[in-house]
């Protein structure tokens, strides 16, 4: 079988990209050792912001009486759907308690991280969505400590439909600082906040840079790359709804690659025609963003069948993936490698992106491999334990003392050793090691 490529990219995700990491580096240096002082100084530098760092509630008020009633009973929607389907994830997730042998009883404990930082991008286009996906997830897993961070817009400070967002959701306290300074100063815990365990959300390059070099000292997410959307269609998909979807998606960036694979030749030409005209018909910064990824990252793929069709998906690994096609529960038990699926044309990636309940927190750049998006389970701390009666020890001991002797970790050895000979001073016991 072959794959058809009735139009390839001629770039990829990592052509363009930029050596920011020494940048990043000396930023957190400075940030570490001038603290707040450098960070408001960083602040000002790059998006000219001289107001407080931490908005009080005097400030939230202001901001949160700007946003319309309209507005905020839309954001209450998307928040109920998300909070929802959250609940839902952490009822999944379950304490254990398990008798391994006679006397010997081990168990898991799910417990949430003491501190999150949500960062909520606010340059070019401000993400109040992703106030919502990442502080709803973090209140619902029962962190105890939520701090909102979004770029401020100049003096005006953050954008007040992220500001009633974040404080809809949960968050204990917002910071008004952006970028490299924002992530720092919640992994430092910067202006009085508690330091981070965990550092999610989406963000530019300087703040996935950020996060990758923060990892390990700090919790995080994910590296996120471009966004990227794929879909499935087949013979029986709505060419228009197709192209509007792949433009929908085309338009978060001019790198954000959008993929159509599909086994029918005759959409693919139908779908290639009709999406030149829907990006003219943008908004200025829409159309440009969109008129790139279309031209240099977007991909159309006639395959033999669906199965190839489902092949080729699953090599890309894509953030966002679609099925237009018939039998749509034979893709659902099919496709492996996602961020988040989206079936049938009556559902599609803005639905995801905004308000249906999934969260938009998702893997790129071909991640969704290995991993998911942000949910839940990425607050949460899956955590052992175990106890034993005085029996229940000696065969453990036992092996114990002999696998580690093997190993050459004698002191491991010892402290079975005697315990054997506390418990059972009568007994011999044959504790060497044998190849």
């Amino acid at each position: 079988m072959a794959r058809i490529y009735l139009k390839k990219a001629t770039k990829t995700s990592q052509t363009d990209a930029t050596d920011v990491q020494a940048t990043v580096r000396k930023i957190l240096q400075d940030i570490e050792t001038g603290g707040d002082a450098v960070a408001m100084e960083l602040a000002q530098k790059f998006d000219n912001y001289t107001g407080p760092a931490l908005l009080d509630d005097e400030a939230i008020e202001k901001s949160i009486s700007q946003v319309s009633q309209k507005l905020r009973d839309d954001m209450q929607f998307a928040h109920d759907n998300i909070r929802r389907f959250a609940e839902a994830q952490k009822a999944s997730m379950s304490d254990v308690e398990f008798e391994i042998t006679p006397g010997l009883i081990a168990g898991q404990r799910m417990m949430p991280v003491r501190a999150a930082g949500c960062y909520v991008p606010g340059g070019r286009y401000s993400h109040v969505a992703s106030a919502m996906m990442t502080v709803t997830t973090a209140k619902v897993a029962g962190v105890h400590h939520i701090t909102a961070c979004s770029p401020p817009q100049g003096d005006k400070g953050v954008n007040p439909a992220i500001v009633y967002a974040a404080k809809l959701c949960g968050a204990d306290k917002i910071l008004s600082l952006g970028g490299v300074q924002g992530v720092a100063s919640m992994t430092y815990g910067l202006f009085g906040l508690p330091q981070a365990d965990i550092i999610v959300g989406p963000g530019n390059q300087f703040v996935a840079e950020a996060k990758r070099q923060l990892f390990g000292r700090v919790g995080i997410d994910m590296i996120a790359g471009p966004t990227d959307s794929l879909i499935l269609a087949d013979k029986t998909a709505d060419a228009d709804i197709v192209a509007a979807d792949l433009v929908g998606q085309a338009e978060h960036g001019y790198n954000s690659p959008v993929w159509l694979v599909t086994d029918s030749n005759d959409l693919a030409e139908r779908v290639m025609k009709l999406v030149p005209p829907l990006i003219d018909a943008l908004p200025e910064l829409n159309r440009e963003n969109a008129t790139a990824a279309w031209r240099d990252y977007a991909e159309v793929i006639v395959c033999d069948d669906r199965e190839e069709m489902a092949a080729t998906s699953d090599d890309y690994a894509p953030e966002h993936l679609t099925v237009q096609a018939e039998d749509l529960d034979w893709w659902l038990s099919r496709l492996q490698c996602y961020g988040s699926l989206f079936l049938g044309e009556e559902t599609t990636v803005a639905y995801g992106d905004k308000s249906s309940g999934t969260n938009h927190v998702l893997p790129t750049s071909g991640s969704a491999r290995y991993t998911g998006g942000l949910s839940v389970h990425k607050y949460m701390k899956v955590v052992t334990w175990q106890r034993s009666t005085r029996e229940g020890s000696k065969r453990v001991a036992e092996a114990t003392a002999r696998i580690s002797r093997l190993e050459g970790m004698e002191g491991h050895a010892r402290t079975a050793d005697i315990r054997l000979h506390k418990y059972f001073p009568e007994e011999n016991f044959d504790l060497t090691a044998e190849a």
